[in-house]
């Protein structure tokens, strides 16, 4: 009989997949809601959701359904076809990113690709210059990855695509100095998830609108973290603060497909929407059916459970309460819904996310002094306050010998 403890199936990852995310914390082989288990029957509430991608957490019903439903009966084609998912999917995009007549949707399968696409776009202005942010992640594939600006994930790779500049996040002077008429687009996410969740200042993203619209310019939002509800909105950028921005080109991913592989982008508009013509872009996968029926699944049960006030009622108790603890390490938290920073005084965040585990709880290190939290868009109230009752004795234990 094969050995299904953890230990064994860590031994046989060893040998047989590449080493490029180090060695895996746990073997999770089942879900439900915002629950896993491990191969040794250990239980965890899943505050990471997949990296802001188990929307519905896992083996949510309606979702399960729709993907076997749709295996039954078209599983996949070629885009020389459409398929009735895909169509539909692409107009409830539409539908729920307020786009108006004439936009248009492009599938792919993650948000890398998404952004490849977007980055793609840009060229067919005719310009090539391209502004992003520091402290930005856009995915690792070359052109996503020239959009990023964390040298460690640079380095190894370049030369990368060229044309792109990086200026401060949130510095409205530097972005205004930056653009001008050679640029053909501004990359922003309205909150950094990467980068220690790091949301927009009020005013930015309508500034940046501004910047762009004088200068001829894309405004590109990626999306892929903060889209799908995950922020208490459908997407981050329409939230009363930002002032009713519109942008050129939306990205989407993750939280999407609920933990399946689909990813999208948004062209606002006949011009955008045409930017890559016939020919000029594709994917074998982008649109498949099953991803489709995915998308649109989650979707619906976003909007039949009421999953967007749900995000801003949970989100607002976990901050509320994590911030009340007082602990001596929280210096506060930020983010806006269900994507949450919880900001350190210590960088031993890492320590922390091996401390939660320990415990029972899934979250990660966004960055040494940053602890992240982006949980299912059903977590309750009841399931955030177990959390928030450990976090003190996880806290303490990490904070030992720690210097105030």
């Amino acid at each position: 009989m094969t050995d299904g403890s953890s230990q064994a199936w860590l031994d046989r990852y060893a040998r047989s997949v590449m080493q490029t995310f180090g060695t895996p914390q746990r073997v999770l082989v089942r879900g439900e809601g915002p629950y896993v288990w491990d191969a040794d029957g250990n239980r965890y509430l899943d505050l990471l959701g997949g990296i802001a991608t188990n929307s519905l957490g896992h083996a949510h019903p309606l979702l399960v359904a729709a993907v076997t439903a749709q295996l039954t009966t078209l599983g996949h084609v070629s885009n020389f076809f459409a398929s009735a998912p895909q169509v539909a999917l692409a107009e409830r995009l539409l539908q729920v990113a307020g786009a108006p007549q004439g936009s248009a949707v492009f599938f792919a399968n993650s948000g890398a690709e998404a952004n490849e696409a977007a980055f793609k776009m840009t060229r067919r202005t005719g310009r090539t210059k391209v502004v992003s942010t520091l402290g930005a992640f856009h995915g690792r594939t070359m052109g996503a990855l020239a959009l990023t600006a964390k040298e460690a994930y640079r380095a190894p790779f370049e030369p990368l695509p060229g044309g792109v500049e990086f200026v401060p996040y949130g510095d409205l002077g530097a972005l205004g100095r930056a653009v001008d008429g050679a640029t053909a687009a501004v990359f922003l996410e309205p909150l950094q998830g990467e980068n220690g969740v790091v949301p927009a200042p009020d005013g930015y993203l309508a500034g940046a609108r501004r910047i762009t619209a004088e200068h001829g310019a894309l405004l590109v939002l990626d999306e892929v973290q903060t889209g799908i509800g995950r922020t208490g909105e459908w997407f981050a950028f329409q939230n009363p603060r930002h002032e009713g921005v519109v942008p050129d080109v939306v990205t989407v991913a993750k939280g999407l497909g609920g933990g399946v592989p689909v990813g999208g982008v948004i062209a606002f508009g006949p011009a955008n929407a045409t930017l890559l013509g016939a020919g000029q872009h594709g994917t074998t996968f982008g649109g498949n059916p099953v991803a489709a029926a995915a998308g649109l699944a989650v979707l619906h049960a976003v909007e039949r459970d009421g999953l967007l006030e749900n995000v801003r009622t949970v989100g607002a108790h976990l901050r509320t309460a994590v911030q009340s603890l007082g602990h001596p390490l929280v210096e506060g938290v930020r983010g806006e819904g269900l994507l949450l920073g919880v900001a350190l005084t210590a960088p031993v965040a890492p320590k922390v996310a091996e401390a939660a585990l320990a415990r029972g709880f899934i979250v990660n290190a966004a960055r040494p002094d940053t602890v992240r939290l982006a949980p299912p868009l059903v977590l309750t109230t009841a399931q955030a306050d177990t959390f928030v009752a450990a976090l003190p004795e996880i806290l303490d234990t990490v904070g030992e010998g720690v210097s105030s």
